[in-house]
């Protein structure tokens, strides 16, 4: 029962993960195209990257040559936290 329990949740969170992840990318490619600032869709992806990206430069110098590494700092980390978790509950 309680490994069940694990699996599910486990599950659920790397699910979460692969969503986050996506929304990084799909933010990142958007960044590259200049888009209206008061698209919804925009606005929506600014505010749930930028806050982590904020959080990662405060500690990290993200910006070399004029790019901005925030984006892939992000998904290098969750891929990290994923495959532990992932092989902590499955051995």
């Amino acid at each position: 029962m309680i490994s069940a329990f694990i699996y599910a949740l486990v599950n659920v969170v790397h699910t979460i993960i692969n969503i986050y992840i996506w929304i990084v990318i799909i933010s990142a490619l958007v960044s590259w195209v200049r888009p209206d600032p008061y698209n919804p869709i925009v606005q929506t992806l600014y505010k749930l990257t930028e806050p982590v990206y904020a959080w990662i430069r405060r500690y990290i110098p993200t910006v070399i040559g004029g790019v901005d590494l925030a984006p892939l700092i992000v998904i290098i980390g969750l891929q990290f936290i994923d495959v532990f978790l992932m092989r902590l509950v499955f051995g």
